[in-house]
């Protein structure tokens, strides 16, 4: 996999352990190796931007996903094709007050994210009922996952 992560936050982040993660969680999908993935994490005034005028909506969010090939996840029989499946945008400011928010800690809630985000890259959604029992049934399986291997290598915080 080809991950390239950029960081002009101004927070420190692991960016090795995003890395790490991004690549658990596509191999998980049965993403081709030849994919590439850019995760650009910005602060909060850059996301509002972007969250402005690519979703037309005010204010800054924590993760926006913007795909190119509009790739799906493969199967245990069959990965995905080779492509480049977009990128992903992440904001460390906004990711801390909503981990304080729903009482755990910026590192599980930025993992949360980046898993979110490859999720959304790769099509799911969460504006039906559905869809969200859906993607975030896969969501919590792929960091439950993610929270083994983690450990298994002593990976992080």
């Amino acid at each position: 996999m080809a991950i390239d992560v950029s960081n002009e936050s101004g927070v420190e982040l692991d960016e090795l352990e995003l890395v790490y993660q991004a690549e658990f969680v596509l191999q998980r999908l049965h993403i081709n190796p030849a994919t590439e993935l850019s995760i650009l994490i910005v602060d909060e005034i850059e996301m509002a931007v972007l969250h402005e005028k690519y979703m037309d909506e005010p204010g800054s969010t924590d993760v926006l996903s913007f795909p190119m090939d509009e790739m799906r996840a493969g199967t245990d029989s069959e990965i995905s094709p080779e492509g480049i499946l977009g990128d992903i945008v992440l904001c460390p400011d906004v990711a801390e007050r909503q981990a304080k928010a729903a009482g755990h800690s910026f590192a599980a809630e930025f993992r949360l994210l980046l898993t979110h985000g490859i999720l959304h890259l790769l099509g799911h959604d969460h504006a039906e009922p559905e869809e969200h029992k859906v993607m975030f049934g896969l969501q919590a399986q792929l960091l439950a996952q993610w929270e083994g291997e983690r450990n298994k290598r002593g990976i992080g915080s």
